[in-house]
This record gives C-alpha cells, structure tokens and sequence, in this order.
C-alpha cells in the first residue's frame, strides 16, 4: 500500500459481506488533504460498496480515521457534521427546489434558527435568511455557476450542470472529505473537462477527494493516485502511468468491455 505521511483518511482492513459473500475484502487506503485518488475497477469490482462503506451506509467491519480521530462508529449524518460526505451515482438534488434554494438546503447547519427563535424572535430568523441566501450564491458562483441559473430547478438546466450539482452541495459550507460516485456517468468531453476543472479547485481548497469511477480515462487525467479494485478485493495502487503498465490492471480492467 502507498504510505503517506500523516492521511487526512485512513482505511484500514475494509471489509463487507452479505451472508457467506465478501463484497468487499479487507480494503486498506488512504488520502491526504489535497489530493484526488481515483478508485477504478470494472462493473460490479465494489467501487460504490467501497465509498458506502466508508460513509457508514452499510454494515462493515474494519477501521477508519479522520486524522488522529478514529470515526469508525459514527453514523452517516455524525460523519457528515464533520466534513466526510458522499455523493451517488444519481442525481442528488431536491428537484422542485431551485439551485440557489438548493444550495441554502446544504448549508442549514450553519445557517439556522431554532423553533423558539423563529417565534419569539422573527427578524432573527430574516437576518439568517439573508446570510443563507447570499452564502448559498456565493457557494454556486465560486464554483463556476451562474447567477443566471441560480432560480432555475435543476430540470432546466443542461444535464453537466446537473451532475455538478451534488458535488457542490456535498461541499457545501467546507467539507474536509468528499466520496463522489462516479461523477462523470453521461457526461459528454466538454462537461467532462468542467468536472476535471471543479475537482482541481476541490483539490486547491485542501479537499481529500475520493472518486469511484468506471470511466478510466477520466480518472487517469484527474487523479493524483489511483486505486485498482475488482470482486472486491485491492490489485494495484498507485501513479496513473505506473497503474496502466500493470499487467494484473490490464487483464482484469482494461481487457474487458467498458
């Protein structure tokens, strides 16, 4: 396994089975704050077992830390309160909402009254309005969004701008972790490069980002290290150029259909 010196995430011994079948085996990885690792495999390897596993969304065995902090036990809401949060494979987003009301949603631990407040103090709850709203402009804007798109739902805005849009909300007001789900499923070149684009700004705002990706290709472009899983089980890990010379790599991903 590829070392580095004090991980922001640390997996250790990963491992989930339903009944007599392991799922998942003994995963162990980690990823530094500012770094993107790619994990690639061919359908079906437990590339989205392996991120679910980590966000706690199933049952499973082994170790995980967040630093210094063992967050093992935490529950999936526990690990997103401190900045370890998942995306899926499908579109993540309240539909009927519009990306800015979108957007505010992501940011209701920060930018909250409680019920008494609400009653007893009502410009209270205006003024948190206010900081929401503009926090949550702030937030699409920074990455990329128009304000011109910010009243629309997410039905009327093009398909790339739509699978965007769960990663800047699992961002939100600043996570330190981000499991995204593959990412790029559908996306046409252009929208693929604004993706990449939205990764390195992740990645220059010191996230540790984790992709599960089918697509090699984009993962090789993106990610700092990539790790190789298939049925399950750790095949390679490390540089892209080093990973597409492996010969274990190539027979179980590269010489099967996409």
């Amino acid at each position: 396994m590829t070392r580095i010196l004090d991980p922001l995430l640390t997996v250790e011994e990963l491992t989930v089975q339903h009944g007599a079948l392991t799922v998942l085996g003994e995963m162990s990885w980690q990823v530094d704050a500012g770094e993107i690792l790619g994990i690639i495999g061919p359908n079906g390897a437990g590339k989205s077992t392996c991120l679910a596993a980590v966000a706690h969304a199933v049952e499973r065995t082994g170790e995980i830390w967040l630093g210094d902090d063992r967050i093992t036990d935490l529950t999936t809401w526990e690990l997103a309160r401190i900045g370890v949060r998942r995306t899926f494979q499908h579109n993540g987003f309240f539909g009927d909402l519009t990306l800015l009301e979108n957007a505010m949603a992501a940011m209701l631990l920060d930018h909250s009254t409680s019920l008494a407040q609400s009653l007893l103090t009502p410009w209270r709850e205006w003024a948190t309005r206010r900081r929401a709203g503009k926090a949550a402009r702030e937030l699409l804007s920074s990455f990329g969004i128009a304000g011109a798109d910010h009243h629309k739902r997410p039905g009327e805005v093009a398909y790339g701008l739509q699978r965007l849009l769960p990663v800047v909300l699992a961002y939100g007001s600043g996570a330190r972790v981000l499991l995204l789900d593959e990412p790029a499923a559908g996306l046409g070149s252009a929208d693929a490069e604004r993706l990449a684009d939205l990764l390195a700004e992740l990645r220059r705002r010191r996230v540790a980002v984790v992709v599960a990706e089918h697509h090699m290709d984009f993962v090789m472009t993106v990610a700092d290290r990539i790790l190789v899983i298939d049925q399950g089980r750790k095949l390679a890990e490390g540089k892209a150029a080093d990973i597409g010379r492996d010969d274990m790599v190539r027979e179980a991903y590269l010489g099967r259909a996409a």
